[in-house]
């Protein structure tokens, strides 16, 4: 069902000979503040620590965030006036973990090349927890603000996720058609900024963001226009100006326009068939349950995207049509011809844990392939060597 032309063994074996990590950073952050930060917190770790399982930890926190935030604003209207707010300590909890998820995430390719363990499967991992990770973020974030007359409505969140989905994707897209990662400004902005917020709500309380930040400017429209500044001004301009650069450079690598763009199919007709279940819904059904609408959005765009990372790495053609797509018509076209309000919640419910079984399932086929055609890693056998550095290789690490 989930693209199985993505997990055949001549993608898998593909990547031993086309993929070679070649990335971007030009984060002025990044470069003079986190990375040095990062190298001092790499040496913490033992050598005989896989850099999966550090990625692989800090996406795990990543969730934890967001179901701990699900169960204390399971609706979000606990930061609106009237209603229970989230505790103190809650804010903390989640500051401090967001800020370790960060950290682990990047530290884990300092420890891969500390060890040498560095994999295609490592930057799978990694970019393929992330591109998950993106719903998780935005969706505890919203959180601070929540809904009501004090926050954001639930269908502009909507759209602030979208606009967050498809700058990720972007960077992706570029590598696909120039073969080099620029990784986004806007990700470690925002996630030094985000962890801060957290604690500073944890001192001031929900009720400081309900005050104009500037004149009439409230905390929230602050929210909202940093989202889309930063995809419009900073991230789609840099991503324009890469591939442009590529193009002159003559290094592309498709030439058509309507190659280039293959990968870009799947996600538009997500974003087209999920707000006409918004629009169509005779129940409002993201009103209803906005933190499941969300999740199953933020879970089929991950399957696409762990698609194009395969096919980057393989430098193989990315499908045209994810099969998770099928369904969700399916759905809308129902929904479109009007059922009770149960049922589309039903609909709703039922294919956000088929979308979420895929995805892990797709997942874990990605990496039964690449074991059994390269790495004979033996995650799924139980040997568990992706989550660990062989014990041969931490020891001759050990002596030097």
């Amino acid at each position: 069902m989930v693209s199985r032309g993505n997990t055949d063994s001549s993608k898998m074996r593909g990547m031993k000979e086309v993929e070679k990590y070649s990335a971007v950073d030009t984060n002025p952050l990044s470069l003079y503040v986190m990375h040095p930060f990062w190298n001092t917190i790499v040496k913490v770790f033992p050598t005989w620590l896989a850099p999966n399982l550090i990625t692989f930890s800090g996406f795990l926190l990543v969730v934890f965030n967001f179901l701990l935030m699900a169960y204390f604003d399971p609706d979000f209207y606990a930061s609106a006036p009237g209603h229970k707010h989230v505790p103190d300590w809650v804010w903390i909890v989640v500051g401090i973990l967001n800020f370790v998820a960060y950290t682990l995430d990047g530290v884990d390719g300092k420890q891969a090349r500390r060890t040498n363990s560095s994999t295609p499967l490592g930057e799978l991992f990694d970019h393929g927890l992330d591109s998950w990770s993106c719903v998780y973020f935005v969706v505890t974030v919203y959180s601070i603000f929540g809904r009501g007359s004090t926050g954001v409505s639930v269908f502009v969140l909507y759209l602030l996720l979208w606009v967050v989905l498809f700058s990720f994707i972007l960077s992706h897209w570029e590598k696909y058609n120039t073969g080099i990662l620029f990784l986004p400004w806007g990700y470690d902005i925002s996630q030094v900024t985000i962890s801060f917020v957290y604690i500073v709500t944890a001192v001031v309380g929900v009720e400081a963001w309900y005050e104009p930040f500037l004149f009439n400017f409230l905390y929230r429209d602050l929210f909202t226009s940093m989202i889309i500044g930063c995809a419009l001004c900073v991230t789609l301009p840099m991503s324009l100006l890469n591939f442009f650069r590529s193009y002159k450079n003559n290094t592309l690598k498709h030439n058509s326009v309507y190659e280039a763009v293959v990968p870009l199919f799947s996600p538009c007709l997500l974003f087209i068939l999920s707000t006409a279940w918004i629009l169509w819904s005779p129940s409002d059904i993201l009103e209803l349950h906005p933190r499941v609408f969300y999740f199953m959005v933020g879970t089929a765009f991950a399957n696409s995207t762990c698609q194009l990372i395969v096919c980057q790495m393989s430098s193989t053609r990315c499908p045209t049509l994810n099969w998770l797509l099928v369904p969700l018509f399916l759905v809308v076209l129902v929904v479109n011809l009007g059922v009770a309000s149960y049922i589309e919640s039903i609909l709703l419910y039922t294919l956000t844990t088929a979308f979420t079984l895929a995805h892990i399932h797709y997942g874990v086929r990605v990496v039964s392939n690449l074991q059994q055609n390269w790495f004979n890693l033996g995650l799924i056998n139980g040997t568990n060597k992706c989550l660990r550095v062989e014990r041969r290789q931490w020891k001759i690490l050990k002596r030097k």
